[in-house]
């Protein structure tokens, strides 16, 4: 969110018109109070002068929510949120929101559904959208209800309501769900279609419809009958007070999908655990019965969700802005994932000369304002993570007194924010729930924008802060108020009073929004994800330094999932996301309805590239997941600039060192003499980062520690493994591929060790040939051979049985194979594994096909388990154990996907599985 920031801006072409932000009067203040946290404070009324959130023309505006819901916090910043927070003063009903597959709008009548399933490329090319079109109107007969409120909500699902004094509705809708679930009182279901309905199916009190070429299912309470007229279709309730509409993949689910029309959804819960380089998630949906027994029901999960997930998906697909979401039949689904890396700074190597670094420091810790006449919260906030960024380097190479200079500094303006009553900062209001920093900007007051775009550099500063001063962290002195704008920004707590549960950050979305009233036709946006990625890298570096291990997790678990949904929605890692006809490589601004080339402030295209890259820290190194992606990314951004980046040449120098540090290195090498870093730059940090990566090599994803902050560099067949210790023991990490690090207390250490070659060293890789393939550790097949053999640890059972149902699985994976099913052969495998002393274990391995890369698994073999003697060395566990099961049926693949688990199926200990040997192998049956 770099200057100079005018919003809204010409360039970014939306279904409707945005009104310019308007403060208007500023109401009179009441006496203000100070509300003290440890050493720090902040003020219960805001400033006089300045406003809070208020309609587009100025007006104050209050939370739209019903009796029930009032007092409760509210979710700003969501996909839903113009239910609440009513921005334009002649719509007291909805913006368009994007649930998905489904969209919606409330109008007068109810609630407006529709599908929309073919994109439209918008503003000159820059933009794709699945805009909101009604297919339906879901409602009562003469319902005409003067607003629409916010009734209830959970982590991904809201209840609008509705009344006119004779009838009430209320609706439950929510990410990912097909259905909505209606409960009203004082007149009949009704369903208005925007032409007339053909129907495929009528059973009575369930009729499926054709609208606009997409198909619906409507449900009323048994005994109750549809009647179709014209474009209105109707039935009594025969005194129940419910009915549900679902959109369907296809008429012939109709039968599937009746098994769960009464079976509603009353609540939403995310929840995650991180360890052991892993993280992991589980989302459930709560549900009650309104006829039968029935509680299951229907998940339609995006593309971040269903790569992770090894749960069983039904063959039900949907169309969306983020690509093809699958359909689960459960109430819960589980993800797991690699943790994103989180560094307090790039270890030290004898690439960086120390003089040159010294003399860098030196002109950002002399300079005559290192806050660059910063004033409001969000240049205040790039000020100090510039700052921040520099504290470690100089402590690396010896500069005792740059470091301590820079952390007053940083001490200094941190400590001024977070005492109340001065020319800057804090106050709660306490009718939104929600803090904000005054002077404000860029909507983060009027709006409710971007506050976690704001505090991460807050947050980002005070655990650097920490990390050598843990006084000053301890909640009786200014670690209250850094807990004060995390709750605001990302609060796990649903039951505290005084703040939302994750304001910005949509857990089923994957990614954060900005928008505090999602008020646009397009519904919600987020521009720079990267400085949403920052808060939650602070998260993990406050709590390690703080000792504060929840919140550390939280990070975890916010940066490991955003960073999947950034590759995907963002960048299109896969290329599986943008519609074909959409001419990018990546978006500067993804929205609920799709994504645009665009940036709130320029078209240029150096920004719209870098806007999703800064800042550039320890906690960025996920992006170098992707590496294929950064390199078409820098390559599109050269075409449409005309050449290399000019004006932010250093952020997209730093962002090409994440696949090719010695092309990044080479620029800079070429262009450091002139040019004016970036405000949230300096010349230190980039000169450390890019030859730090030119020594080291680019960061390896594949490769995972056992804490949070650590990370591996792979430059050709060397590994280097660093891990920073925040403990007061000195301990040792174990990375992911048995490589273990001896770590003192309070420091940060380096190892190498030889690896499997460059994790990406082909941005165009030939596809794999051969039908045998090796398992890496981290979680690859390969047909590489030469590799050092290694191990991975396969989970416990925790003594519980796990036959036949992967549990913790280890999953190596490889893609884009091809070949021709061979007559007559049968997978095999011969899988080394050792449970040392252990008693009673049992291996499992299941192997699955998806013949055309589409992401559905076309055929998946489970073997009977393999059971270990309690005698230390490797035994063979090979397909000779027998099938246990199989679904689906074999044919040849074409872009094919190959996937391995292995799990402990019955036991109380861990096993291990030999990797990178021709002695653990998978034969496919192709050739």
């Amino acid at each position: 969110m770099p200057a100079p920031r005018n919003r809204p801006a010409a360039v970014l072409v939306l279904a409707t018109a945005m009104a310019a932000v308007g403060l208007g009067p500023a109401a009179v203040p009441a006496a203000a109070a100070t509300i003290p946290v440890g050493s720090g404070s902040y003020s219960d009324t805001r400033p006089a002068g300045t406003s809070g959130p208020t309609t587009n023309t100025g007006a104050p505006v209050t939370p739209k929510v019903t009796a029930a819901a009032q007092g409760k916090p509210v979710p700003t910043n969501d996909w839903w949120s113009s239910l609440a927070f009513q921005r334009y003063g002649d719509n007291p009903y909805s913006t368009p929101m994007y649930g998905h597959p489904l969209t919606y709008q409330a109008v007068s009548g109810g609630l407006e559904i529709g599908y929309p399933t073919s994109p439209a490329v918008v503003g000159d090319g820059r933009q794709y959208e699945y805009a909101h079109k009604r297919d339906l109107t879901l409602g009562l007969t003469g319902l005409n209800s003067p607003d629409t409120k916010a009734d209830a909500w959970s982590d991904w699902t809201v209840t609008p309501y509705w009344s006119d004094g004779a009838r009430t509705l209320r609706t439950t809708i929510g990410h990912g769900m097909p259905f909505v679930y209606a409960k009203g009182s004082g007149g009949n279901a009704q369903i208005t279609t925007a032409s007339a309905p053909a129907v495929f199916a009528d059973q009575g009190n369930v009729l499926g419809i054709t609208v606009a070429g997409h198909h619906y299912a409507l449900f009323a309470p048994t005994g109750s009958d549809w009647n179709v007229s014209g474009s209105t279709v109707t039935a009594g309730l025969g005194g129940k007070d419910y009915f549900s509409v679902a959109v369907l993949p296809s008429t012939d689910a109709l039968a599937t999908y009746r098994k769960y029309a009464f079976s509603f959804v009353t609540g939403s819960t995310v929840n995650w655990s991180s360890g052991g380089g892993t993280v992991r998630a589980t989302y459930s949906l709560t549900t009650e019965a309104k006829e039968g027994t029935e509680r299951g029901t229907l998940q339609a999960l995006y593309r971040h969700q269903w790569l992770n997930t090894s749960d069983a998906l039904t063959p039900y697909t949907y169309v969306s802005p983020r690509g093809t979401m699958k359909v689960r039949e459960s109430a819960s689904f589980s993800t797991a994932q690699k943790a994103s890396a989180v560094l307090p700074g790039l270890p030290r190597t004898s690439a960086v000369d120390t003089a040159r670094l010294r003399g860098y420091l030196n002109e950002v810790a002399n300079s005559s304002d290192p806050f660059s006449g910063a004033v409001d919260t969000y240049w205040t906030g790039k000020a100090l993570g510039k700052l921040a960024q520099l504290v470690p380097l100089a402590d690396q190479i010896g500069e005792g007194a740059i470091r301590d200079k820079l952390i007053g500094l940083m001490k200094g303006r941190l400590q001024d924010w977070f005492t109340a009553g001065g020319a800057n900062e804090f106050s709660y209001d306490k009718v939104w729930k929600t803090l904000t920093g005054y002077p404000a900007s860029y909507g983060s007051d009027t709006e409710l924008n971007d506050h976690h775009f704001h505090y991460s550099y807050y947050v980002y500063a005070a655990a650097i802060v920490a990390q050598y001063d843990q006084a000053w962290a301890a909640d009786s002195a200014w670690g209250g108020m850094v807990k004060t704008l995390i709750r605001d920004t990302a609060n796990a707590s649903r039951t505290d009073s005084a703040y939302p549960f994750l304001r910005g950050f949509d857990v089923y979305a994957g990614h954060s929004w900005a928008s505090g009233h999602q008020g646009f036709a397009a519904g919600n946006n987020q521009e720079s994800s990267s400085e949403s990625t920052n808060l939650s890298a602070a998260l993990v570096l406050w709590g390690s330094a703080t000792g504060d291990n929840g919140l550390r997790d939280l990070g975890s678990y916010l940066l490991t999932t955003e960073s999947e949904a950034i590759a995907q929605y963002w960048f299109d890692a896969d290329e599986q996301v943008f519609p074909a006809s959409f001419g990018h490589d990546t978006v500067g601004m993804v929205w609920g309805s799709g994504g645009a080339y665009a940036t709130w402030w320029t078209a240029n295209p150096e920004e719209i590239h870098g806007i999703n890259v800064l800042p550039v820290t320890g906690g960025s190194l996920h992006l170098g997941g992707e590496k294929a992606a950064i390199r078409r990314n820098i390559a599109e951004m050269e075409r449409e600039n005309g050449g290399p980046a000019v004006e932010w040449r250093d952020i997209l120098w730093e962002f090409q060192s994440f696949a090719d540090p010695a092309a990044a290195k080479s620029k800079w090498d070429a262009g450091n003499a002139s040019y004016t870093p970036e405000a949230g730059e300096s010349k230190a940090h980039t000169y450390h980062w890019i030859t730090t990566l030119d020594a080291l090599g680019a960061p390896d994803a594949t490769v995972t520690g056992d804490i949070p902050t650590s990370a591996v560099f792979t430059k050709g067949t060397a590994r280097t493994y660093a891990a920073h210790n925040y403990g007061s023991t000195a301990r040792t990490v174990t990375f992911s591929d048995g490589k273990t690090l001896s770590v003192p207390a309070r420091s940060t250490a380096t190892g190498t060790g030889t690896g499997g070659g460059d994790p990406d060293p082909d941005p165009d890789p030939d596809p794999p040939t051969g039908n045998t393939f090796q398992l890496r550790s981290g979680g690859t097949l390969t047909t590489a051979t030469g590799a050092t053999a290694g191990s991975d640890t396969i989970a416990s059972a925790g003594g519980a049985n796990h036959d036949g149902t992967p549990n913790q699985p280890l999953v190596y994976t490889i893609r884009g194979v091809n070949g021709t099913l061979a007559q007559g052969a049968s997978t095999s495998f011969r899988l080394q594994v050792d449970a040392g002393t252990g008693v009673g274990l049992g291996q499992q391995a299941r192997i699955s096909y998806d013949l055309t890369g589409d992401g559905t698994f076309d055929r998946t073999e489970t073997y009977h388990y393999f059971a270990t003697d309690p005698v230390n060395g490797w035994e063979e566990y090979a397909q000779s154990r027998g099938l246990k099961s199989a679904t689906g049926t074999l044919g040849n693949l074409r872009n094919g996907t190959v996937r391995l688990e292995v799990w402990s199926a019955i036991g109380n200990g861990t096993a291990k599985l030999q990797t990178g040997t021709d002695r653990s192998v998978l034969v496919i049956p192709f050739s």
